[in-house]
């Protein structure tokens, strides 16, 4: 919960989602903004945008820390970090010529905790799988909860 609230203060959108928040903000609402000012007479006013660098950063952290889809080599792990409000979201990720779709379920409404992972309804024994680049489509089903791989509770802490 807490990462999905930190990732909203940084996103420009939620600066400028009202009258009074464009008025105040004063940059476009569609860019990472390097500063916004603490300040007044300048309190919650952004500056210094267009730099392509936080904008990647920012993709990055939405993308590995809480949607916790991260490559590594040629394995993706899938270690998701959501709001526990959050049924689930999909991702559509593309290695060469294949298509991999990744449906992740939340139906405990927990923050952490992959219980169960299937690729092509084929058990997973790991969060990690192979990348393969065969030209197919793979369908990866991860369920979150709070039991993990063989039944073994997960910890209040992976589940917060």
């Amino acid at each position: 919960d807490r990462a999905e609230a930190l990732f909203r203060l940084l996103n420009p959108i939620y600066h400028a989602d009202c009258p009074d928040g464009v008025w105040r903000y004063r940059v476009e609402p569609y860019v990472v903004a390097a500063d916004v000012y603490s300040e007044p007479p300048h309190t919650g006013r952004g500056g210094w945008t267009w730099y392509t660098g936080s904008a990647s950063w920012m993709y990055r952290v939405g993308l590995e820390a809480i949607l916790g889809l991260r490559r590594q080599g040629s394995d993706l792990r899938i270690d998701p970090c959501i709001p526990r409000s959050w049924e689930g979201y999909e991702i559509i990720y593309r290695f060469g010529d294949t298509t991999y779709r990744i449906q992740v379920e939340n139906p405990e409404h927990v923050c952490r905790g992959v219980r169960q992972l299937s690729i092509d309804n084929q058990p997973a024994p790991a969060n990690i799988l192979p990348l393969v680049d065969d030209g197919g489509r793979h369908d990866i089903l991860v369920s979150l909860g709070s039991r993990g791989p063989a039944g073994n509770p997960l910890t209040a802490a992976n589940r917060e």
